[in-house]
């Protein structure tokens, strides 16, 4: 019995043996003191305490700095509006304006499906960062028949209706307006104003986001003129462009047709570059929303390699880029712009200058889509100013700013020498970073260069750029 009223017994009452100790089975409890148990102040006390003269000026105090301190922040962020540099406003841009544009001749050449097989590129041009395109008459069975030509019926072996409302409607969806290019049509078949003129009214109703004319100083001496231009005057909310190329004409000439003729894009050949005196020229006079350019017969007389001097040229100088089908890849006059989609598939080679050739024109159209893609995300290059730099025989350097955007220079050497550009103005750091570059080797990608002695090697360019720095 004692053993059981033992185990009974509270384990904290048990005595601390030496077996108990090692299990540590025994607890220890503290009293509680009377009236040891903490209540805090009570509402009445708080208030008696809260309102002594001590609290009150504490109080003040505090709210006061308050004050203080939130009025001079908003003092400091009118002071920091007011003070901030204006953003320039974006001037308008047309559809024309954010890229650029691509013309194929030859419909069958371009792709052995027609319209389909144009439609089935859209993707490609898409990555390309295309705006326009530029496709020619598409009534092939008449084109020589002036009287009875359709401009916007298709009429081919191989095409249908159907195949240019399904290019019509997949290109409006990807952000891709398609030129309808009349550069067979004479001055004398747009003469007849009553029935020819009337059938131009019908190449937006099918949707065409504009018309191509060659000659523009032809065509802008016919009678029927001020009713083309009327017609397309009423288009202007709908953004459908009137187009024309310009050619052998003078600066003066071209200045003048550009300022009276109502046309919203103005073509010219990209001449030589150590002609580009009349860019600058044009730039001064007219804005370059309205000016656009092509390589024309460049292509032809360039080998393959240096086209990415003149890719560079398109992207970067003010106005639109006009390309023709198969210039992204440098290919040179008679070759037919179906050897582009053999890139897309390549095979084994086994001769090594077709793997080499092949090679090149890859990296060729990617440094043409590197440079659509700067240009269609950099205001500089979008629509920034143009400042030009002394130029040489062989060479030429420019610079593109937009307000306080990045700042944009181009420096090019077609030459067969090396050359050393002394750089010159206010807004030129003492170094740039390489953004694109034709001389892997000595102008590396994101490298520093100094823009007080930049050297180039023959045939070689580069795109450099800086921050705008305040």
């Amino acid at each position: 019995m004692k053993d059981v009223e033992l185990n009974e017994v509270d384990q904290e009452k048990q005595l601390m043996t030496r077996e108990t100790q090692k299990n540590g089975c025994v607890k220890v409890t503290v009293p509680e003191k009377a009236g040891a148990k903490y209540t805090g102040l009570s509402k009445d006390e708080l208030i008696k305490i809260t309102s002594t003269a001590g609290w009150v000026r504490t109080r003040r105090a505090l709210l006061f700095l308050f004050v203080l301190g939130w009025v001079g922040m908003l003092a400091g962020a009118i002071v920091i509006i007011v003070q901030a540099p204006r953003c320039k406003p974006i001037p308008e841009m047309n559809w024309w304006n954010e890229g650029p544009l691509y013309k194929i001749s030859d419909v069958n050449e371009f792709s052995e499906k027609g319209l389909k097989g144009v439609e089935e590129k859209l993707d490609y041009l898409t990555q390309m960062k295309v705006k326009g395109l530029i496709l020619d008459l598409l009534d092939t069975e008449r084109a020589k028949q002036l009287q009875t030509l359709d401009l916007v019926s298709v009429k081919s072996a191989i095409d249908t209706e159907n195949d240019l409302k399904s290019l019509l409607d997949q290109a409006h969806k990807k952000d891709i307006s398609i030129v309808l290019n009349l550069t067979e049509m004479a001055s004398d078949w747009l003469n007849n104003v009553t029935s020819n003129v009337e059938k131009l009214k019908e190449a937006w109703f099918k949707g065409f986001g504009g018309i191509f004319l060659s000659e523009l100083k032809g065509i802008t001496t016919t009678k029927s003129w001020q009713t083309i231009q009327a017609m397309f005057n009423k288009t202007k909310e709908s953004k459908v462009a009137l187009m024309g190329s310009v050619t052998g004409l003078s600066v003066d000439d071209v200045s003048h047709l550009m300022k009276h003729s109502g046309v919203d894009l103005h073509l010219t050949e990209l001449p030589d570059p150590a002609e580009l005196g009349l860019i600058k020229k044009l730039y001064s006079r007219h804005p370059q929303t309205n000016l656009g350019w092509s390589l024309g017969s460049l292509a032809s007389r360039t080998p393959a390699w240096p086209i990415r001097l003149y890719q560079m040229l398109l992207f970067t100088l003010p106005g639109t880029p006009v390309f023709s089908a198969g210039d992204e890849v440098g290919l040179k006059a008679g070759e037919k712009p179906q050897i582009m989609w053999d890139l897309e598939n390549p095979v084994e080679e086994k001769n090594v200058t077709a793997k080499t050739l092949r090679e090149e024109r890859i990296a060729i159209r990617s440094f043409f889509k590197a440079l659509s893609d700067l240009r269609g995300r950099e205001r500089s290059l979008l629509h920034g100013e143009y400042v030009s730099f002394n130029t040489t025989d062989t060479s030429l350097a420019f610079l593109r700013l937009w307000d306080q955007s990045e700042r944009f220079l181009t420096a090019i050497n077609w030459g067969n020498d090396p050359v050393t550009m002394t750089l010159s103005h206010s807004d030129l750091p003492a170094q740039a970073q390489v953004r694109l570059s034709t001389d892997a080797a000595n102008l590396v990608v994101h490298s520093m260069v100094s823009l007080k002695k930049l050297q180039l090697g023959p045939s070689q360019a580069v795109l450099l750029s800086y921050p705008y720095s305040g």
